[in-house]
């Protein structure tokens, strides 16, 4: 009988890939405050939750043709980009730059609180899995 990874961590470690992501956006947001017409962007957790719930639900996602003569697209990752979303400005900018630089690290401060968050649940989830194998 082997164990099952994926029952045994739960949503943790999507979690922590989610978090792992969305800090990497973010650092760019950051990056780019003083770029012209760059447009901020970040991620919803409850849009990749629901989607990873959709997926663990058993439902496949599939692409539809349109057109006999398009190109199949097998293997595309849909989840990839379809998660990032355009922040909405909180005031103009003569540049078009809708990066606020004080809202954007106090969300990436956020962010590594919740990243720490999921990898203490999944390390303790881990720990768990260890005692069990040891018998202890």
């Amino acid at each position: 009988m082997g164990i099952s990874f994926d029952q045994a961590l739960g949503i943790h470690e999507q979690a922590l890939n989610f978090r792992a992501k969305r800090a990497e956006v973010l650092a760019n947001n950051i990056a780019n405050a003083d770029t012209p017409n760059y447009k901020a962007r970040d991620m919803d957790f409850s849009s990749v939750l629901a989607a990873q719930a959709q997926k663990s639900g058993g439902s496949q996602f599939a692409l539809e043709r349109t057109n006999a003569q398009h190109i199949a697209a097998e293997g595309f990752d849909s989840g990839a980009d379809s998660t990032l979303k355009y922040r909405v400005p909180s005031a103009p900018s003569l540049d078009q730059n809708t990066v606020d630089a004080q809202m954007e690290s106090s969300t990436y401060a956020q962010n590594a609180v919740d990243f720490q968050a999921s990898f203490t649940l999944l390390n303790s989830k881990f720990k768990g899995l260890v005692s069990a194998l040891r018998g202890e």
